[in-house]
């Protein structure tokens, strides 16, 4: 029967409402375990009456008079046959040395566990309650106290003998008792009573709220959650009492202390006990509820609940329904609750079971958090307590993670997560690809492939280009051009997309990713023959980077289709690897590019490309014309003779001209202006440019007898011509367009040629009088002259050299006027005046 019954419930999740787990999302605050080996021995045959705790042991009293000495693990460490009946209470001091007991038969036993017996008495009544000093250990402390139908307190005289003495009777039964520091706590029937040991006074009286509650059947649970505060719960009724020093002022002939009820709230069942949980609660429940067939009331499981107290309520943290064995006959006051202070570990104490709940740890947290499939935060709290956790590793919980995610097909979310889990761990790394190969998406996980430390095998890699070289080139091409081509055997992938271009030789995703495939290989040929065929921007990075201009001596034409200005900068820029001659040779069959070529080598050095300047003569004239005007005036190698008959055979006028001119037919360049382009402006503008009277007269005697030739010469070359030598010629009654306008403007530019000389005569005449002025004011200044030695004459000129008169030329009849030596012989110009000075 109760190998039948620990089947039912032998595990943790059997102990907890497990249909309330499934409804609630929120994770419980603790967890539970059955009290199993030596207590599932001794429950087998006997119940469970009592059990107190300590920090090192258990002591479980039963109802067959037996009190087993237990570890935390159930254990039975040690054995004392008390009684033969029911043992209601066992206390220990909290050196735990000290052990008392009492039983319904009437017996007291307070007795050392490693000394001898110390006290041993059989009473007229049962006895309900019994409790040690906490300091029983010490000889001023050997006190405990005992309830039945009164409280007794008995202490050790100094003669070793022991001596009792009444603390309460009168108002019933004693049926809890608890003792903390010099504070005892107990309750009757009306209520709950503190004694203070010290100054041997009662201190409070807490009175019982439900009075109609059979106290045997609901009995009262005590506990003290500090040295001055009590909780209460009876019933459905909990309260929190806190003992305080009442001031001197206010005591007369009151305690030394008083209790304040600072919380006191209602709970929606029975209690059975209670511990302190930090600043909460633990409140073991008796709960009975009605059945919807019978409408009978009858034994349900009981709770365990966390709450948080507050003023006149209470709030509600957690509430766990716990199947423990034999629950439907179980009362109210069959339930206990012990606790471990040291440990935050609660015993649940039922006739036929024990069950200790603890707080969960990180470890729990992460259980619920897997059992909830939370793979996130489950992997977040591990990484946060990795410290702490000891049954779970981040790895494992990481690998379950991707697993997950696989089995819900998230493949991409599952290949990213392998980055952070997986970490360096090669041999991971590569399992995983396998199992990704194995559904079929390796293409999920390439993208996050590890391609530094660690590197994995190069069949890996191979094996996922191989994937999407099958059914994705765009793919291939990306990651072959984000891999190290270290990652893989190159020649293999070589031939693989050799055999595929075989199928599609035009496919220029392919073409190219084969050239970076050379490149890596340092087959650079191969490489830029593609890149050329292709008209790929890298070909001339390609270039460049690894110096192939040898390789590209027979490719200047491709280069040249392919990019003209590209290719023509970087050949003049490594002129010393490819010659300007072999470049003119190459391109000798394509004409229109040599020009380019030339023409950018002309424009950047005139000396360079002199030996094709004949040669260009003709380019400009077949591909840029524009640009032949230009060359001829820039070249100072070009023939002139061979660029006269090539722009006359064209007809290139403007050309022409300017050939004509600069080889000194001015004459001849003027006809062309006149006769063939009949631009009198241009012919003006040339004749202004050749200065020459000559040519002015021809083209006078041109356009004599052109009237919109005179116009033009009567409103140009008033600045160089006199208008009155073109004027006289003009025959009479011929009509002139716009001839007052010309004459008008004639006389204008005379008006303001006139105004401009007046203009510059005053500003010559103010400028030189004020020069004058500053010259008289400057010879007009005295000269000082230092020589005292004997009398002399001297004498000084305007430039201030001094001269003894003796040592001057005598002045001539013809020239009267004397000059300073120094500043004739320097070509300065003479001191006009002359300074006598006699001593």
């Amino acid at each position: 029967m109760a190998e039948a019954e620990e089947r039912e419930t032998g595990s943790l999740e059997e102990s907890t409402d497990e249909s309330e787990e499934e409804e609630s999302e929120e994770e419980p605050k603790l967890k539970y375990e059955r009290l199993s080996n030596g207590v599932t021995e001794i429950l087998q045959k006997d119940a469970a009456s009592c059990m107190t705790v300590h920090d090192k042991f258990l002591a479980l009293g039963t109802h067959y008079g037996k009190v087993y000495l237990l570890d935390v693990q159930g254990n039975i460490t040690q054995k004392f046959d008390v009684s033969c009946v029911k043992i209601n209470q066992i206390s220990l001091d909290e050196s735990g040395e000290h052990m008392g007991v009492c039983s319904e038969d009437g017996k007291v036993q307070v007795f050392g566990l490693y000394s001898g017996e110390e006290f041993h008495e059989t009473f007229d009544c049962p006895i309900k309650i019994i409790a040690v000093h906490p300091h029983f250990l010490r000889s001023s402390c050997k006190q405990f106290v005992t309830g039945g139908k009164k409280l007794l307190l008995f202490e050790r005289s100094w003669m070793s003998r022991w001596k009792s003495s009444v603390l309460h009777e009168g108002e019933g039964n004693i049926r809890s008792v608890k003792w903390r520091g010099h504070l005892i706590a107990w309750a009757n029937n009306m209520g709950v009573k503190i004694f203070d040991v010290t100054s041997k006074q009662r201190i409070t009286n807490v009175p019982r709220d439900d009075v109609s509650l059979r106290p045997d059947m609901y009995p009262c649970s005590l506990c003290w959650k500090d040295s001055v505060t009590l909780i209460v719960g009876w019933g459905t009724s909990v309260k929190i009492c806190s003992v305080k020093e009442r001031h001197a002022g206010e005591m007369r002939d009151l305690p030394s202390r008083y209790v304040e009820i600072v919380s006191q709230f209602e709970t929606e069942f029975y209690i059975s006990g209670l511990a302190p949980l930090w600043d909460q609660l633990v409140v073991l429940s008796y709960v009975k509820e009605v059945s919807e067939k019978t409408e009978s009331e009858y034994c349900a499981r009981p709770r365990l609940d966390i709450i948080q107290p507050l003023s006149e309520t209470c709030e509600e943290i957690s509430s766990d329904a716990l199947t423990v064995r034999g629950f439907q006959e179980n009362e109210c006051r069959d339930y206990h609750l012990e606790h471990s202070e040291g440990e935050s570990l609660f015993y649940i104490v039922s006739p036929r079971d024990v069950v200790v709940a603890k707080e969960r740890d990180q470890d729990d947290h992460i259980d619920w958090l897997l059992e909830k499939k939370k793979y996130e935060e489950a992997l977040m709290a591990a990484e946060i307590s990795q410290k702490n956790i000891k049954r779970h590793k981040i790895l494992d919980i990481g690998l379950a993670y991707i697993n997950h995610l696989v089995e819900k097909g998230e493949y991409d979310a599952a290949a990213r997560k392998c980055q952070k889990i997986l970490g360096k761990n090669a041999a991971l790394w590569e399992y995983e690809v396998y199992k990704f190969k194995e559904i079929g998406q390796l293409k999920a996980i390439s993208p996050y492939l590890p391609r530094g430390d660690p590197v994995l095998k190069p069949l890996i890699y191979e094996m996922t280009l191989h994937e999407f070289l099958e059914s994705d080139y765009e793919g291939f091409a990306t990651l072959i051009r984000e891999w190290p081509g270290d990652l893989y055997n190159n020649s293999v992938i070589v031939q693989a997309v050799r055999g595929h271009l075989k199928k599609d030789s035009q496919n220029r995703t392919l073409l190219k990713t084969l050239a970076e495939l050379y490149t890596y290989d340092k087959n650079y040929s191969s490489a830029l023959e593609i890149y050329l065929t292709l008209r790929h921007k890298d070909a001339f990075q390609l270039i460049h980077k690894h110096n192939l201009f040898s390789s590209i001596k027979d490719k200047i034409v491709l280069l040249m289709d392919f990019d003209s200005e590209k290719a023509v900068d970087m050949l003049l820029d490594n002129e010393d690897k490819i010659s300007i001659k072999k470049v003119v040779e190459e391109l000798e069959d394509r004409p229109e590019l040599q020009h380019v070529y030339l023409h950018k080598l002309f424009r950047r050095d005139h000396r360079k490309g002199q030996r094709y300047h004949e040669k260009q003569i003709s380019l400009y004239a077949e591909y840029d014309r524009p640009n032949l005007l230009p060359f001829l005036r820039d070249s100072i190698h070009c023939p002139l003779e061979k660029a006269l008959e090539i722009c006359q055979q064209r007809n290139f006028v403007e050309e022409t001209v300017y050939l004509l001119s600069r080889m000194g037919n001015s004459r001849s360049a003027l006809k062309m202006i006149t006769q063939e382009l009949q631009d009198v402006d241009k012919a003006i503008e040339f004749a202004k440019e050749q200065d020459d009277g000559e040519l002015w007269e021809d083209l006078i005697l041109y356009s004599i007898d052109k009237p919109p030739f005179i116009t033009g010469l009567l409103n140009n070359i008033g600045t160089h011509v006199d208008p009155i030598l073109l004027i006289h010629r003009i025959k009479e009654g011929m009509e002139i367009p716009n001839l007052r306008d010309s004459l008008v403007k004639i006389l204008q530019d005379y008006n303001l040629q006139i105004l401009l000389r007046e203009g510059c005569k005053k500003i010559l005449v103010a400028d030189s009088l004020s020069l004058l002025k500053k010259m008289h004011r400057t010879q007009m200044k005295g000269v000082l002259v230092d020589d005292a030695a004997k009398p002399f004459s001297v004498v000084v000129f305007h430039c201030r050299h001094m001269f003894h008169k003796e040592c001057l030329p005598v002045p001539s009849m013809s020239s009267p006027a004397q000059f300073c030596n120094i500043c004739s012989a320097k070509h300065r110009g003479p001191g006009s005046a002359i300074l006598e000075m006699k001593k």
